[in-house]
C-alpha cells in the first residue's frame, strides 16, 4: 500500500489507478468501475451506454482507459460515441461498429490479448446482425479470432450446409437467430462444436420480438447452451472464456 501512495504522491499513478489497484475498482461520478474484471474473471469490464448520458459514458471510459487500457462501450448512440471520442488522446486506437452500437478504445501502450483460440459467428438473416455484432465484438476484445458466417438461416438449408466446415473448423459457435430460433438447434445437430445459441428480437406477432426464438432455443432437441434475447454480451463473453481455455489447453 505504501508504494501505492508514494506513486501517487509522486505522480506516477493518478488517484483513480490507485484506488483500481488497492480496491479492484476506481469510482466516478458516473459509477464504479470495476478494473479487476479481466484479471479476475477473464472477461473486460464494459459500460453500458443504454440508460447513461453522454457525459457519463464518457467518464467511465477515461476511467476504464486510465486503469486498465482499454475502454469496452456498449448499446452506444452517436452521441455516446461522440462523448467519448471528443476528448480521447489522438494516438488512441478507436474501433466502432455502427451496427452492433459498440465502440472498443485502446490507449497506446495497451497490449491486446491474443489467443490460439477461434470462435464463428453465425447469423440465420441480416437481421440478426447487430447482436451477433456485439458478440463478435467481446469475442475478439478477450483474444479469439472470429469467423463470421452471415445469413444461413434455414429457409434455405443449403446455405449452412455450405458453411459447415467454417464452423467445423471453430472451437466454439455462436448462433443468432430470430424468428423462430430454429438456425441454433440445425448447426448443433450437424458439427462437434459446442453452439452458443443467440436468440435475437426480430420477427412479429405472436411470439414475435424474440421470444419464439428464445423458446426454441432451450426447447432444442439437440444440445446447445442459450443466452438472453439480443445477449450479444453474454455470447461473446462465454465464447471468449471457452477460447480462453483452449488456447491454455493448447499451451500445455
Amino acid at each position: 500500500m505504501r508504494d501505492v501512495l508514494d506513486a501517487v504522491a509522486s505522480g506516477e499513478l493518478s488517484p483513480a489507478e490507485a484506488e483500481a489497484r488497492l480496491a479492484g475498482y476506481a469510482t466516478t461520478d458516473a459509477g464504479r468501475f470495476d478494473a479487476a474484471r479481466e484479471r479476475r474473471r477473464g472477461i473486460p469490464e464494459a459500460v453500458l451506454a443504454d440508460g447513461k448520458t453522454p457525459a457519463e459514458v464518457a467518464s467511465m471510459a477515461e476511467v476504464a482507459l486510465e486503469t486498465t487500457g482499454r475502454a469496452v462501450i456498449t448499446r452506444a448512440t452517436a452521441d455516446h460515441v461522440a462523448a467519448v471520442t471528443d476528448d480521447l488522446p489522438v494516438d488512441a486506437t478507436v474501433h466502432r461498429d455502427d451496427r452492433a452500437r459498440t465502440l472498443v478504445v485502446r490507449a497506446p501502450a495497451f497490449d491486446p490479448p491474443v489467443l490460439d483460440a477461434t470462435v464463428a459467428v453465425v447469423t440465420a438473416g441480416t437481421s440478426d446482425a447487430a447482436a451477433a455484432g456485439e458478440a463478435a465484438v467481446l469475442a475478439r476484445t478477450i483474444g479469439a479470432t472470429v469467423n463470421r458466417v452471415d445469413d444461413v438461416g434455414v429457409a434455405h438449408l443449403g446455405r449452412i450446409v455450405d458453411n459447415l466446415d467454417a464452423i467445423r473448423a471453430a472451437d466454439v459457435a455462436i448462433v443468432a437467430a430470430g424468428r423462430e430460433g430454429a438456425l441454433p438447434t440445425v448447426v448443433a445437430g450437424l458439427v462437434d462444436t459446442p453452439v452458443i445459441g443467440l436468440p435475437v428480437s426480430t420477427g412479429y406477432g405472436f411470439g414475435g420480438n424474440g421470444e419464439a426464438a428464445l423458446s426454441g432455443t432451450l426447447q432444442s432437441c439437440t444440445v446447445l447452451s442459450t443466452v438472453n434475447i439480443d445477449a450479444g454480451f453474454t455470447a461473446g463473453a462465454q465464447a471468449g472464456l471457452i477460447a480462453r481455455a483452449v488456447d491454455a489447453a493448447r499451451d500445455d
